[in-house]
Parts: structure tokens; C-alpha cells; sequence
């Protein structure tokens, strides 16, 4: 398979999905929102996004299988899976603030062979595939070569229905704001990831984080020579629904913080 190709035709996709977003968040009612759960909501904005994307990528997939976030498809494949999150940051889209992005990876069998995160608002799309290295609308993006944790700018997600580590983290948290630039919470791990991908951070950490939030930064990352692993330092992301990416240097520091805090 020409992963190559598939990412460009994927990249198309996003961006016409990514326009119909972004023409819904100038009328948008946020009246109009589901509760999945605590703090969880979704719109139909979500629900119609996710509709024409698994649309589209049927067509140019036909065989493979889904995840999706708003489990509007019910298919499974032994050999290729569709990642999905149609509109990564809902939240934010909900308050009219300006982060948020469409998210579609494919997997063959456990590996990610390719990944697009399309940022609506600042018309940017990221894409990477298997051994092809990573890219913002058509340049080649690296992660940065910060050695010092001290020059660092960091990211992270703030917990929103799982306290249960909440002490852990503000522990995490409260020693990173002292060694680092600061961190900045987005709105979108997805969003953070390609931004890790970039350049714009040095280092991006978040727990209780589901596959469809992760998948396409994740292969982006890699593909721009970064490091991505979990609060262990292990390769699982997906079911320790934990991770931590960076740069080279950047990474194993993070990982020595977290493990700290999060290890006892």
C-alpha cells in the first residue's frame, strides 16, 4: 500500500470535513450538547463530522475497520483500523475558543502507519506516514534538539472526570512550572502532539487520554525524530492510557518527574 498517497487523500479529507466545522462553530448554539458524562459533551457537530469522515474513508479504504470516538460505525478488522476522533477539543469548540482540530490515524494491525491532525481555525495539517517523516502543509517539521529542561516549554491536560491521581499530577505539575518556561494546556492532546511534532514544545504529558485523542500525533511525533511513551517508559499508550512525548532530551526528563510522583 502507498501510504504516501493514502495520507494525501486522508489530508483532503480533513480539510473538507475541517471546513464544515469551522462554517458550524459561526452559528453554533451551545444549548445544543449531549453529556456522555462528567464533564464529557458532544454536539451534533461531532456526531455529523465523524458521519462524513467514516463516509469518506470507507471509500478509500473499503475494508478496514473503525474506532471512532462518537461510535457512529460498528466495524472490525484484523488488519487495518481507522482511528478517529472527529473534532478533538469539543470543549473548547463549545466555549468559542479557537483550538480545536480533526484527528484520523490508521493502524495495521498494532502499528501506526500514518496520521493527520488538520487545526481548522489556523488552517494548518499536519500529516505523517510509516517512514516518511512528518509534515505542516507540505514542510518538513522536527521536533526540537532542546537539551536544557530549564529552556523547555511543556505541555499537559488538565483532569476533568478522573481525580483519582489529582494529587499526583498537581505534584507534577507544581514541580515543572518551577524547572521549565512554564506549561500550557491547550485544549486538544491531539493538537499538543503535533505541536510536540513542530517544534513549538519541548515535551507534552497527559494521563486518562483514549486512543481516538492520541493516535495521529502520535506517528507525527515519531516521524519528527521525537520520543513517545507511557508514565512508565514503556512502549503500551493506548491501554495505560497515559503518555509522555518529547524530544529526545526533553522526554526521558519528563519521564523521570512523572515517574516520581506518579510511581508511588
Amino acid at each position: 500500500m502507498n501510504f504516501e498517497e493514502l495520507t494525501g487523500q486522508v489530508a483532503a479529507l480533513a480539510k473538507t470535513v475541517g471546513a464544515f466545522i469551522r462554517h458550524e462553530a459561526l452559528s453554533f448554539d451551545a444549548k445544543k450538547i449531549e453529556y456522555k458524562g462528567l464533564n464529557d459533551m458532544v454536539s451534533y457537530v461531532d456526531k455529523t463530522a465523524e458521519e462524513k469522515i467514516v463516509a469518506g474513508l470507507i471509500k478509500l479504504l473499503p475494508g478496514a475497520g473503525f474506532i471512532t470516538e462518537e461510535q457512529t460505525v460498528n466495524k472490525v478488522s484484523e488488519e487495518y483500523t481507522w482511528i478517529v476522533d472527529p473534532l478533538d477539543g469539543t470543549t473548547n469548540f463549545i466555549h468559542g475558543l479557537p483550538s480545536f482540530c480533526v484527528s484520523i490515524a490508521l493502524q495495521q494491525r498494532d502499528e501506526l502507519v500514518l496520521g493527520v491532525v488538520y487545526e481548522i481555525n489556523r488552517d494548518e495539517c499536519f500529516y505523517a506516514w510509516k517512514d516518511g517523516g512528518a509534515y505542516l502543509n507540505g514542510q518538513v517539521i522536527h521536533v526540537t534538539q532542546n537539551k536544557e529542561f530549564a529552556q523547555s516549554l511543556l505541555a499537559t491536560g488538565f483532569p476533568f472526570y478522573n481525580f483519582e491521581k489529582l494529587e499526583c499530577y498537581i505534584n507534577v505539575f507544581r514541580e515543572l512550572t518551577q524547572v521549565s518556561h512554564g506549561l500550557r494546556r491547550v485544549g486538544s492532546a491531539a493538537m499538543d502532539l503535533a505541536y510536540v511534532a513542530c517544534g513549538r514544545f519541548d515535551g507534552f504529558f497527559e494521563y486518562n487520554l483514549n486512543s481516538y485523542d492520541i493516535a495521529a500525533g502520535v506517528i507525527l511525533v515519531r516521524e519528527a525524530g521525537g520520543k513517545v511513551v507511557n508514565f512508565k517508559g514503556g512502549d503500551e499508550l493506548f491501554d495505560s492510557r497515559e503518555l509522555i512525548a518529547g524530544n529526545l532530551f526533553i522526554a526521558p526528563e519528563l519521564l523521570r518527574v512523572i515517574s516520581k510522583h506518579f510511581g508511588k
